[in-house]
């Protein structure tokens, strides 16, 4: 006997979360397979939130920084990074998530899913486009950024935990790293 998982299209999770079927669940929908997340503890948190705020201070107007919102994914995904920093669409975003062409880039804050942040969530947001990626190591103290992508991978990886950054789609930008990873 072959057991078979049931894969799920992000329309059918959507269905299911309006009928209120995972009301009282943590999900993500990563390629068709739902995903319990982790609890966030408080050096997470703090972290999410402190980055949060200083990259809006950075950016000002030029786009619009979301925390622990889902984004909706090609490939039957519906992640929710911790950062996300996108087009300002202002009022789109009542009636959908960001899609990949709407996202500058996306931020994951990792203390103890590090392994699936540098793996699985970095494998979709490539297969999605999405053309920037970092992940904070919490216990390290380092921020890896990838981007560069070439077939659906990214193929320029810089791990830091010092200097300045700066995004691609904000060249003029400087942006800490400490205060990213150590905030």
């Amino acid at each position: 006997m072959t057991l078979t998982a049931y894969k799920w299209t992000t329309d059918r999770y959507h269905q299911a979360i309006n009928a209120g079927l995972f009301a009282d669940q943590s999900l993500e929908l990563l390629r068709g397979e739902l995903i319990l997340m982790a609890p966030e503890r408080e050096p997470h948190a703090y972290c999410n939130s402190e980055s949060g705020d200083y990259l809006r201070a950075i950016l000002g107007t030029r786009a619009k920084v979301r925390e622990g919102h889902p984004i909706t994914l090609p490939n039957h995904s519906e992640p929710i990074p911790d950062l996300a920093i996108v087009k300002p669409l202002g009022v789109i975003y009542r009636h959908r998530h960001p899609h990949p062409e709407d996202i500058f880039w996306l931020v994951e804050i990792s203390n103890t899913t590090l392994n699936q942040d540098l793996t699985v969530k970095k494998a979709i947001y490539a297969e999605a486009g999405i053309l920037e990626y970092w992940v904070v190591n919490l216990p390290n103290k380092e921020l890896t950024i990838f981007h560069n992508l070439k077939n659906t991978i990214y193929t320029t990886t810089k791990t830091s935990s010092t200097g300045t950054i700066s995004p691609l789609a904000f060249p003029d930008l400087q942006i800490s790293v400490q205060r990213l990873t150590n905030p």
